[in-house]
């Protein structure tokens, strides 16, 4: 089964609005569990501009599923994320001042540095995951670090889906055989929503786990996150035509 992990930022960003603590970012992320969610996300960046730091740190002792701290690996990260210590932390290649992901790494071009990283974090016993586009060559680089997972930045079917569902998720088939042939596991995220997501889980073999954020918190305005949260978990569940 294909885990869900909620990107929790939007409800902080919506908190930071007002200055106080409504939305309760905590309190919010026990109820996104409670209503069956695998793991929680976080993406803390230098501007604090949505999750803080203290966030991060109140979060983990309170999280019964698995945590997952995602963001681009300088000092600060890297220092935040050791002492955490959470289940995965997914390794971005974000600019400081990106307004959000849009691009997978060039991992051969940055493999000295991905590759002390990876080791750091998993001689902390934390699982890595590098951020990648569906490319099986970029995929054998990721491989090469020691990495335990690779990231599938999906943007590109998202923005294919809808003329053409075979040909958007194409790539993204043949980016999890390879990973799986070369003993990664899959996430995916960016842009899966409720229109996308089911057909991709259906295709996509070996698929871990998804992170999803924005659209979900954005079906929830509508639907109430109790129900948003039931019906990504059933989008995950149809049937896989690929195993």
């Amino acid at each position: 089964m294909t885990n869900l992990s909620v990107n929790i930022n939007k409800i902080a960003t919506l908190r930071n609005a007002r200055g106080e603590n409504r939305p309760d970012v905590e309190a919010v992320a026990l109820d996104i569990e409670s209503y069956g969610a695998d793991g929680i996300t976080v993406h803390p960046r230098p501007d604090e501009r949505h999750i803080k730091r203290a966030d991060v740190y109140k979060l983990r002792p309170l999280l019964r599923s698995e945590f997952n701290i995602e963001g681009y690996p300088d000092p600060e990260f890297i220092d935040l994320v050791l002492k955490v210590r959470p289940t995965q932390v997914t390794l971005v290649p974000d600019a400081p001042d990106a307004l959000t992901s849009s691009c997978g790494w060039d991992v051969a071009a940055n493999h000295e540095f991905l590759s002390a990283l990876v080791e750091r974090f998993k001689d902390a016993g934390i699982r890595t995951s590098i951020f990648v586009n569906a490319d099986p060559e970029v995929i054998k680089a990721a491989a090469a670090t020691g990495a335990d997972r690779i990231e599938l930045y999906t943007k590109p079917y998202a923005d294919a889906y809808a003329a053409d569902p075979e040909k958007a998720v194409a790539p993204f088939v043949e980016a999890a055989l390879a990973a799986r042939r070369l003993g990664l596991g899959i996430n995916a995220g960016h842009d899966l929503s409720l229109e996308n997501l089911a057909f991709f889980a259906r295709k996509i073999p070996f698929l871990n786990e998804v992170s999803i954020g924005h659209a979900l918190i954005c079906d929830a305005l509508y639907l109430g996150l109790k129900e948003t949260v039931k019906q990504y978990k059933a989008a995950l569940k149809e049937q896989k035509t690929e195993n």
